[in-house]
């Protein structure tokens, strides 16, 4: 169980959240939504560990995630950024390789164990053709398949994802999705933009606007046209399961 405690974090004078309370249900998918700007990726970096909030706490099986060691906390979480990239000219199955990385001791060599979760990920991510490509030849959308196989192979219960299917095209974005979805054994938290994408796939909702929580719970019920109006500013209505907007 994720637990979100009245978490309010600024940034400088600037007020990004206030008063986050959820408590985020297990092995099902969480669309975190809302306007640019209503801080959805504070929100995640915040649960990462890679921010403490000013007020209040998040915690991962009662424990808060400030207490758990870097090495702990990657075994239970994966991240994935919304700006794929690496500073190293790694070849793709060492950047997935390195999602293995929290289960080695010191000095400590991959197993074939570790070589054959990376090949399934990368297959499960249609990215094994890459393997040998490095950062410079891949488009921003292989890019990302291959953060996203990283993160898999990482086999953690919880992910984090940041936009991963931004910069993907619509066939692999149903390819991630459904990746995802098929991923019963864990708790994800997904950045999305898109809301007829969220609604297919997703099965909660955490909606956030203005750095409040507007809305938390199942998603058909929490993607409505006056929750879409009052957040995003623009009219919608559903049909037959899909959300069309009013131009």
């Amino acid at each position: 169980m994720i637990k979100l405690d009245h978490i309010g974090i600024n940034y400088g004078e600037r007020r990004i959240l206030a008063d986050i309370n959820a408590d985020i249900k297990d092995n099902c998918i969480t669309a975190v939504m809302g306007p640019n700007g209503c801080g959805k990726t504070t929100l995640l970096r915040c649960i990462g560990g890679l921010l403490t909030p000013n007020e209040g706490f998040a915690a991962i099986d009662g424990r808060h995630v400030g207490d758990y060691t870097p090495r702990e906390l990657a075994q239970r979480l994966a991240f994935v950024r919304q700006d794929a990239q690496t500073d190293f000219d790694f070849t793709a199955f060492e950047i997935v390789l390195m999602g293995r990385n929290p289960y080695q001791r010191r000095l400590q060599n991959e197993s074939q164990a570790d070589w054959d979760i990376v090949e399934e990920c990368m297959r499960q991510t249609g990215t094994w053709h890459l393997r040998f490509s490095v950062p410079s030849q891949m488009s921003g959308g292989e890019l990302q398949r291959v953060m996203i196989a990283r993160a898999l192979a990482q086999q953690t219960p919880i992910l984090l994802m940041d936009e991963p299917v931004s910069n993907l095209d619509i066939a692999h974005q149903l390819e991630v999705m459904r990746l995802l979805h098929t991923a019963t054994d864990k708790t994800i938290l997904i950045v999305i933009h898109d809301l007829n994408l969220a609604l297919q796939f997703c099965d909660r909702l955490l909606l956030l606007h203005d750095g409040h929580a507007v809305y938390h719970g199942p998603i058909a019920e929490g993607l409505t046209p006056e929750n879409i109006k009052k957040v995003y500013g623009v009219s919608a209505r559903l049909t037959e399961g899909r959300i069309l907007f009013n131009y």
